[in-house]
């Protein structure tokens, strides 16, 4: 997704500086980092990698050293907040993996939203049936993935109300591909002697093959974002 794209989206959320967001497998903090600049929210974000922690606690020092943003270096899937229902938006973009799919990744969310609050999740869809070749040759399943239509289903079928999507073009696919060419190309350069130079050559030549003869025509991907209503109180008997 184009930063053009992204800054929309977070202008869009139009969140206050009481909002509470958690972004599961939050990589190196951006999503998190930007929304505090632009509206002082308090967040947690939780990732694997201590690298990508490690790269959250530099760019939240530089950025927004003031901010109530914390960053938990665990397995996202074995976070738990203090309580259920705590966070007016929850988020998982792009790691649907981290809870065993991009259903599961919008239940687990759902229990931590609270009422009226949003749950977004950034997932690849099939822009058509993919090829039996195209699977094979990527190692993948038709059920890993649906398609946009399905994707938009999926959450309404969990209750949850699609209010926005965002959807990447060839464009930004092609820059996000291709950009790991160009780096594996700067590395070989620079690291001549690596023993692991001809492996990661190969695999960048088959990823290649792969994406431009399927992938760029069959695969997209975009964020969802969903709007988990609010129950009708209790009245209580007369």
């Amino acid at each position: 997704m184009n930063k053009e794209k992204f800054e929309r989206l977070c202008r869009l959320l139009r969140l206050g500086p009481e909002t509470r967001v958690l972004d599961i497998a939050c990589g190196r903090g951006e999503f998190l980092i930007r929304l505090a600049e632009l509206y002082d929210i308090s967040g947690v974000g939780v990732d694997i990698s201590p690298y990508c922690i490690s790269d959250c606690l530099r760019k939240r020092q530089n950025r927004v050293p003031n901010s109530n943003v914390e960053f938990i270096e665990m397995d996202g899937a074995k976070y738990e907040p203090e309580t259920s229902e705590s966070f007016d938006l929850t988020m998982c973009i792009g790691a649907s993996w981290v809870y065993g799919g991009y259903r599961g990744t919008i239940q687990a969310l759902k229990k931590m939203t609270k009422q009226g609050g949003l749950v977004m999740v950034g997932e690849p869809f099939w822009v058509k049936e993919p090829s039996e070749e195209y699977l094979k040759a990527d190692k993948m399943k038709r059920e890993e993935f649906g398609t946009h239509y399905e994707n938009v289903r999926a959450g309404e079928e969990e209750g949850l109300n699609c209010i926005y999507t965002i959807v990447s073009n060839h464009d930004d696919w092609d820059h996000y591909e291709t950009l790991g060419w160009w780096a594996i190309d700067e590395y070989e350069k620079t690291n001549p002697n690596d023993h692991d130079n001809l492996e990661i050559l190969e695999r960048k030549k088959r990823e290649k093959e792969t994406y431009l003869r399927w992938g760029r025509e069959t695969l997209g991907w975009a964020i969802y974002v969903f709007k988990k209503p609010n129950l009708p109180k209790k009245t209580p008997l007369n």
